[in-house]
């Protein structure tokens, strides 16, 4: 069985990684490898793949499932495992039977890496800790990545992102003045968690690379969210100020924010911070009379009259398409850019132009486009070798040609519940 097109070796190429991990933080780390060649096994315990079906309800609010549809086999349909697992393998392993952990050992004597953002009970738990695998494979990198980290005194808590999100100070800077605080509408600490695990897994293979040595690499989520307040950090530890939450606003920038625009729930985003861009955004907007007045002159004086800079900057665009306010405004060397929807991001030029999107057909979810890498080597490009793997797709290989088990042997752990190809709970 070929797993890797002869012709498709990335800059990874030769990686051999576990992965243990779920939902998008871990997965998010995992997928970057794998479209960059390193070879990604996917360890899925069949009662956590239950939890990849979800309610019919939950499912249209979502799009969990291409047309709304869960299939026969909707845990083969989930859109989040489907982009999350391109270019992966996938095999299932029952890590609570002794033969199961005999199989996973087995893997970890034969890889580079194991990643995984359980909470840090599970592993030791499991009897497959970093001090037991490191006996077995000292070369290994075991990279743990739970939600606070492995110690402390919130190391237990129950986490995901969007309550990380407002634990790591990321919350309490969003919003507007003397309003509530608001998360980002993402789980953003999910993924940079991500980028910062891979680049973690690199740096370490960089070092085993020279020294033969792997380590443990302990990532907690939320301090991966807290490394993103740096200014404000540092701010309150100079002034002893808590910094207020502003909006759409800037420091050093008016007019700045989102405007509405001709059409349904149709914005452009505006940033004028120098006099030079004033002039040039004054120009753009025709020069009305009110923009030569004493309250707009300078940029503190922009700054001091934001309330009525603002309705202004409105009442022109409110008339104005998006699209074309942004260009006008790119040609005078202003900073704008039009708020886009995920519809309007699918089809859009410059994206589609530079061939972000990956067209991926799924065995069992069809043909879509996929958000790219946003990383272009000139020599090892990140690609898209395959499909998100089905639950337990690679058996034969990793299993079979990996671990040198025969079919007979293969079938006797599916009848023994050991590994399978469906959930052993399905949550509807």
């Amino acid at each position: 069985m070929t797993v890797m097109p002869k012709d498709a070796a990335g800059p990874l190429d030769g990686v051999r990684i576990l992965d243990l991990s779920r939902v998008w933080a871990g997965p998010h780390a995992t997928r970057l490898m794998a479209d960059l060649g390193a070879e990604v096994i996917h360890i899925t315990g069949r009662r956590l793949a239950g939890r990849r079906t979800v309610t019919r309800e939950i499912a249209e609010v979502l799009g969990t499932y291409p047309d709304n549809e869960p299939g026969e086999r909707p845990w083969n349909r989930n859109v989040l495992n489907i982009d999350m697992s391109r270019n992966k393998l996938d095999i299932t392993l029952e890590l609570d039977t002794e033969r199961g952990v005999g199989l996973f050992k087995r893997l970890v004597e034969i890889s580079d890496v194991l990643i995984e953002n359980y909470s840090p009970r599970v592993m030791p738990n499991l009897g497959i800790d970093y001090p037991v695998l490191k006996a077995i494979n000292p070369g290994i990198i075991f990279c743990s990545m739970p939600g606070y980290g492995p110690t402390g005194p919130y190391s237990h808590f129950v986490s995901y992102g969007t309550t990380i999100d407002p634990h790591s100070g990321l919350a309490s800077m969003m919003g507007y003045p003397g309003e509530e605080p608001h998360m980002s509408g993402n789980a953003y600490p999910d993924p940079a968690s991500g980028m910062f695990a891979s680049g973690a897994i690199m740096t370490a293979l960089f070092r085993k690379r020279r020294t033969g040595k792997g380590q443990l690499i302990a990532l907690a989520q939320a301090e991966s969210g807290a490394a993103l307040t740096g200014e404000a950090s540092l701010g309150y530890q100079l002034s002893g100020r808590v910094p207020a939450r502003m909006g759409n606003r800037h420091l050093r920038k008016a007019p700045h924010g989102a405007y509405p625009c001709a059409g349904d729930d149709k914005w452009v985003a505006i940033a004028v911070g120098s006099e030079r861009e004033w002039t040039g955004f004054c120009e753009v907007i025709g020069n009305p009379g009110w923009s030569e007045g004493e309250r707009f002159a300078t940029l503190q004086d922009r700054l001091r009259n934001q309330n009525e800079l603002d309705q202004h900057v409105r009442d022109w665009t409110r008339d104005q398409d998006a699209y074309k306010v942004m260009e006008r405004m790119q040609e005078a060397g202003i900073a704008a850019g039009v708020v886009v929807n995920a519809g309007e991001l699918m089809n859009d030029r410059h994206l589609n132009e530079r061939g972000f999107f990956w067209k991926i057909d799924h065995p069992e979810a069809g043909t879509h486009q996929h958000a790219g890498q946003p990383i272009r080597l000139s020599e090892t490009p990140a690609r898209n070798y395959r499909p998100a793997p089905t639950l337990g797709q690679h058996h034969d290989y990793v299993l079979g040609e990996l671990l040198g088990l025969s079919a007979d042997e293969i079938d006797d752990l599916e009848q023994a519940g050991v590994i399978g190809y469906e959930p052993l709970v399905r949550e509807r």
